[in-house]
C-alpha cells in the first residue's frame, strides 16, 4: 500500500514527521528520497524535535552520519556522497543500535537496506508544496502508517 500526503509549508512537513515519531520504536528505519531542497532534512528536523533533541539539525552530507541523543537515539545519515559504495562505513550497524535511523538519499544504498522499513519519496509540487509518497515495508510499518495517516 502507498500513501500520498501533500504539505504546503515546512511546518506541515515537520508535523508529519512528528506524527511518525509519536509511534516510534527501537530500530525504526525511515528512508528519504527526493531531489535537493524537497524537504528531506526538514522532515528529519521534525523527528529530532519530537525526540526532544535541541541541537540544530543539518544534513550530514560531509560527515555521512550524525548521532543525536533524545528519547531514543537519532541516527541521521546522508549517503549521497557514497555513490553506492558503503564498504568500511558501517551503516548496517546502525540498523540494530536501538535508535531511530533516518537516511537521506536512501535509494543510493538500497541493496543494504533492511527489508522492513518506511520509504518516503519527496516531490516538489510548487514553491512550498510537497507531495510525500509513503510506502511501508513490513507489518510494523504498515501499522505505523495506519496509526498516523
Amino acid at each position: 500500500m502507498e500513501y500520498k500526503i501533500t504539505t504546503h509549508s515546512e511546518l506541515e512537513t515537520i508535523e508529519i514527521a512528528q506524527n511518525f515519531e509519536s509511534e516510534k520504536f527501537p530500530n525504526m528505519i525511515i528512508c528519504l528520497n527526493g531531489e535537493l531542497g524537497s524537504g528531506k532534512t526538514m522532515f528529519v528536523k521534525g523527528i529530532a524535535n519530537a525526540l526532544g533533541i535541541e541541537e540544530t539539525i543539518t544534513s550530514p552530507t560531509f560527515n555521512i552520519i550524525k548521532e543525536y541523543d533524545g528519547e531514543l537515539p537519532l541516527y541521521h545519515l546522508d549517503v549521497y556522497r557514497l555513490d553506492g559504495n558503503t564498504s568500511g562505513v558501517g551503516i548496517e550497524e546502525y540498523f540494530t543500535k536501538g535508535g531511530v535511523v533516518v537516511i537521506e538519499w536512501a535509494e543510493m544504498i538500497e541493496s543494504i537496506l533492511p527489508p522492513e522499513r518506511l520509504d518516503i519519496q519527496f516531490k516538489v509540487a510548487g514553491e512550498n508544496k510537497r507531495v510525500l509518497i509513503i510506502t511501508p515495508h513490513g507489518q510494523k510499518y504498515e501499522e505505523l502508517c495506519e496509526a498516523v495517516l
